[in-house]
C-alpha cells in the first residue's frame, strides 16, 4: 500500500490524548475546536477541498438523515450537525481512528447524536434496515484510484434517497471533470455547481 493512501486504509487504534493536537477555525459562521492526530487524512490543517466545499453547499434542511462520506476527523459532520441538531448525521470511514476522532469533535462541539461506522458496518446497517440518505457531502478519497473510487460512490449514492442530494469536492486535476461524466453514465444527475481554487463542486441527484 502506498504511502499516500494507507491512511485511507490503516485499520488504527484509538489515539492517545498525548497525541491530540487542537485546530481552532471558523468555517460557516462556527467557531469550531477540533481534534486531529497522525494517520488520518489531512492531519494538521483543515484541507483545502473540504474547506471549498464547505464553503460552497447550501444550507442542509434542520432534519433528515445526513452522511460524511469519508469523514476523516470530522469537519464536514461537526458542520452539519452545527447547522441542523436535529438531523440524524452518520460519519463513515475506513480508519477506525478518524471515526473515534470524529465522535471526539462532534462532542466537543455540542452534538452528542452522531452515528460513526466502519464502511462495512455501515452499509451492512442500512441495507438491513433500508435506510437512505437525504444529504451525502463528500471529500472522496480520489487518490486511492479510480476503481476504488467510483466503487465508493456506487455503493453510497444507491442509498441516496429519491428526493435526496448529494455534493462532492474533486481536484480538477484529479479528474473531477470525468468523474462528473461518468456519473451521469451512470444514470445520475451529475452537475458542476462551483469551481474554485482548482477543486470543482459536484451536486449529485436521482433523475
Amino acid at each position: 500500500m502506498s504511502k499516500t493512501s494507507s491512511h485511507y486504509f490503516s485499520d488504527t487504534v484509538a489515539a492517545t490524548e498525548a497525541e491530540l493536537k487542537k485546530l481552532e477555525f471558523s468555517v460557516r459562521g462556527f467557531d469550531l475546536q477540533m481534534y486531529v492526530a497522525d494517520q488520518v487524512f489531512s492531519a494538521t490543517r483543515l484541507d483545502p477541498g473540504t474547506k471549498v466545499l464547505l464553503s460552497e453547499v447550501p444550507t442542509p434542511p434542520q432534519t433528515g438523515r445526513f452522511l460524511d462520506l469519508g469523514c476523516g476527523w470530522g469537519v464536514i459532520s461537526t458542520v452539519l450537525a452545527k447547522h441542523s441538531p436535529s438531523a440524524e448525521v452518520w460519519a463513515v470511514d475506513v480508519n477506525e481512528r478518524a471515526l473515534e476522532l470524529t465522535k471526539l469533535n462532534c462532542q466537543a462541539n455540542g452534538y452528542n447524536s452522531l452515528v460513526a461506522l466502519k464502511a462495512p458496518e455501515a452499509l451492512a446497517k442500512v441495507e438491513a434496515e433500508e435506510l437512505f440518505f437525504d444529504l451525502i457531502w463528500s471529500n472522496p478519497p480520489i487518490r486511492v484510484g479510480k476503481a476504488q473510487t467510483q466503487e465508493i460512490l456506487l455503493t453510497w449514492l444507491a442509498r441516496l434517497a429519491p428526493t435526496g442530494e448529494a455534493w462532492l469536492v474533486v481536484a480538477k486535476n484529479l479528474g473531477a471533470d470525468s468523474l462528473t461524466a461518468w456519473l451521469n453514465e451512470q444514470g445520475f444527475v451529475a452537475t458542476k455547481e462551483h469551481s474554485k481554487k482548482g477543486f470543482r463542486i459536484i451536486r449529485v441527484t436521482h433523475r
